[in-house]
Order: C-alpha cells, then sequence, then structure tokens
C-alpha cells in the first residue's frame, strides 16, 4: 500500500490525482491533501476520502474550512500557514507526493519532498523554473524519485531509456521536441489580441485547466518554461529544445536519438495518463482515459511557433539560455502579469511588455542557494506591480486626452 500525499488537490491536476487513486484502492492510500486557499472544495474532499491530514497554506482560509466541515470529520488532523505543506510532504507515512501547488507557492514543499527522499510526482513546473539546480541536486542527494506530471516531460520521460537520471542526458540523445497546442489564439491576428478577454484566453481549444496556466497556454509562456523545465530535467541546452505546435495535442512530445530515430509518446489529452503513469511507475495502471482513435483524429499537424506574436516565449527561450536567476525573474513577472490580466488591469499583449521591462531591470546572476531565489523572486514581484501601476496611469491620461 503506498501513502500518497495530493499538494494542490483542489486544482485540475489534483482533482485528476484523486480521480485516478480512488480507481485503485488496493494499492493507493490517500494520506493528506492540501490546497493553497480553497477551504469549499478542500472541504468536499475531506469529507468525500478521509484522508488523515489536510492542510491550507493560507491561514485566513481555516477559519472558513473549520466552519465549513462543522466537525463532520474528526479523523482528518488539520494544518494551516505555508509550513503545513512541508509538513505533509515529509511525513513518514507519505511515500509519494504529488507537488501540484501552482506557481512560486509550491517550492518549499516540493523541496522538503525531494530532501526527504518521496517519489516526488512534479506538475508544478515553477519550482524547476525557479531553483532548478537545487531541486535536482536535492534529489540525488536523497535517493528521491523524480517524475514528471506534465504531459510533455512525461512523454519525453516515456521515451528515454531506463536508468535515466534527472539532470543527466542519457548517451545516444540528440534533441527532445516539445509540443504545444498553440492555446486559443494560435490563429488570431496579432492586432486582435488587444481586446481578448481572461474568459476567452483561459477556453484551451483541448485542455481543461486551471486559470492561470490556461493564460500560459494562450500566450505559450507554459511552453517558454517548459523548455527551462526540459533543459533541467534531461540535462540538454536550449539548443536541443525545439518547439512545435501541434493543435490536435494527440503527439505530446518527442525524443531523437544520435541515430536518426526520433520516438514519440501518444494519447487522448487527459492529464490522467501521466498521473497514473508516474503513480504507478515502472508498472502500468488503469487511469480511466479514453482509448486514443487515430482512424478518428484522421491527421496530425504541425509547425513553428509565432514568437513576434507570442512574445513571452521569445522571452523565456532568452532566460532559458541566459540561466542562473533570469528564470527566477522571469516566472515571478510572469505570475504578476497573469494575475493582473485575469483581473482586467492589463490587457493581454501588456503581460509581455512586463515581463521583458522586468527582465531588462532584473540583476540575474548566479543562484547561490534559496535565499538569492527568494530574495530575486520578491524584488520581480515589486517592479513588476510597480510597472503595471505605470501602464495604468498612462492609459488614465491617454483617455482623458482623448
Amino acid at each position: 500500500m503506498i501513502g500518497v500525499a495530493v499538494l494542490g488537490s483542489t486544482g485540475s491536476v489534483g482533482e485528476s490525482t484523486l480521480n485516478v487513486l480512488a480507481r485503485h484502492p488496493e494499492r493507493f492510500r490517500l494520506v493528506a491533501i492540501a490546497a493553497n486557499t480553497n477551504a469549499a472544495k478542500l472541504a468536499q474532499q475531506i469529507r468525500a476520502f478521509r484522508p488523515a491530514y489536510a492542510a491550507l497554506a493560507d491561514e485566513r482560509a481555516l477559519g472558513e474550512l473549520r466552519a465549513l466541515l462543522d466537525g463532520a470529520d474528526r479523523a482528518t488532523r488539520i494544518l494551516g500557514g505555508p509550513g503545513a505543506l512541508e509538513e505533509l510532504a515529509v511525513l513518514a507515512e507519505v511515500n509519494c507526493v504529488m507537488a501540484a501547488i501552482v506557481g512560486a507557492a509550491g517550492l518549499r514543499s516540493t523541496l522538503a519532498a525531494a530532501r526527504a527522499g518521496k517519489r516526488l510526482l512534479l506538475a508544478n513546473k515553477e519550482s524547476l523554473v525557479m531553483a532548478g539546480p537545487l531541486l535536482i541536486a536535492a534529489v540525488n542527494a536523497s535517493g528521491a524519485t523524480l517524475l514528471p506530471i506534465d504531459s510533455e516531460h512525461n512523454a519525453i520521460f516515456q521515451c528515454l531509456p531506463p536508468g535515466t537520471r534527472a539532470g543527466v542526458a542519457p548517451p545516444g540523445l540528440k534533441r527532445v521536441l516539445l509540443t504545444a497546442s498553440g492555446g486559443p489564439f494560435r490563429d488570431t491576428p496579432a492586432e486582435a489580441l488587444e481586446t481578448v478577454t481572461p474568459e476567452a484566453a483561459c477556453a484551451h481549444p483541448n485542455w481543461v485547466m486551471g486559470r492561470k496556466i490556461s493564460v500560459d497556454s494562450a500566450t505559450l509562456m507554459n511552453k517558454g518554461l517548459e523548455l527551462i523545465e526540459a533543459c533541467l530535467l534531461f540535462g540538454v541546452t536550449p539548443a536541443q529544445v525545439q518547439i512545435l505546435v501541434h493543435p490536435q495535442s494527440i503527439v505530446h512530445s518527442l525524443v531523437e536519438y544520435l541515430d536518426g530515430s526520433v520516438l514519440a509518446q501518444l494519447g487522448a489529452p487527459d492529464m490522467r495518463t501521466p498521473i497514473a503513469h508516474a503513480l504507478a511507475w515502472p508498472d502500468r495502471i488503469d487511469s480511466g482515459v479514453e482509448s486514443l482513435d487515430l482512424l478518428k483524429a484522421a491527421r496530425l499537424d504541425f509547425r513553428a511557433p509565432d514568437t513576434d506574436k507570442f512574445r513571452c516565449l521569445a522571452l523565456a527561450q532568452a532566460a532559458a539560455c541566459a540561466g542562473g536567476l533570469h528564470p527566477v525573474v522571469l516566472n515571478a513577472a510572469n505570475e504578476v502579469a497573469v494575475e493582473a490580466f485575469l483581473g482586467r488591469r492589463l490587457n493581454f499583449p501588456g503581460i509581455a511588455v512586463v515581463i521583458e521591462a522586468v527582465l531588462q531591470r532584473g540583476t540575474g546572476g548566479a543562484i547561490g542557494g534559496l535565499e538569492d531565489i527568494l530574495a530575486a523572486d520578491a524584488e520581480s514581484r515589486v517592479r513588476a506591480r510597480e510597472r503595471i501601476v505605470g501602464m495604468t496611469k498612462s492609459a488614465t491620461v491617454r483617455d482623458a486626452h482623448a
């Protein structure tokens, strides 16, 4: 019986994980669940799954959670605060940790699971983007097992030879090819992006995802973050990663070897496939995903991404090449800009404008430790907010003159 903690249980990846776990009660035991702020959904999950532990990273939401439960499940111990996630990640009865907290908020608990030698199912790509060298070092030092959950990186992992170590390219690997759906605006004229709404940006054509990652997919920043992630996970350089727009989202990624062989992993666009793969690896278990019908799909298309229209991808590629703290700055500015877009305080093209401005002012430099990462993250968030305020004031002045 494998004990599992799902950090980020109320998000789309977390809910898919619970769905897979529920299919295999003889194999997995849900020990702990955690969310950032969503007390209502966490209360529902506590009632449904009765885990031994549950936590909210936002202590302010604890009162709401307790009120919703009203003593309904006294078998679950409730924890609160950012440290609660780390506490769950290192529990002795937890063998496997699903790291699915969105954004920088998941960094500390992901590192804690790696240092504790857990099987780490990594859906929180920001942890690698921000602190990749530290995370890979922690995995190798503790003997932890790192299994990627992003469909693209999980596909690459499935195409690599057995025994591949995190951060080390296997012999004979030439390059990896990351596929991207292109998002909801892949065929939208650039000039029309000025007025797209958060609702349109979140309406992904193929995947059901949270709002933040949906916007990242729409800007192609998600693919830029995945490029950085791929370099760290598989020991390749940015030059060895090619990005392909693949509208059908059936080929999840490919690997090319020196002998000319190209291996691909295909499947229906459903996150339960990579989740089930990582939970049971090296075994295979039923995920509940519908079988892929290639005759129904009929065709598979590929084309190059438009980095002029989708500036976020170009900025991420540059940050990947620069390395050091540049990806930290990129990620922090993006999180703030996406939040402002979702709050209707910034238009869609403004996301890239804010990120570029913060990157130009960012100090960069090498990563000396976690303190450097957290300092660069905090400073970049301040600069991003300042830039957004400045853009808002400028727009107000123009409107007044008009």
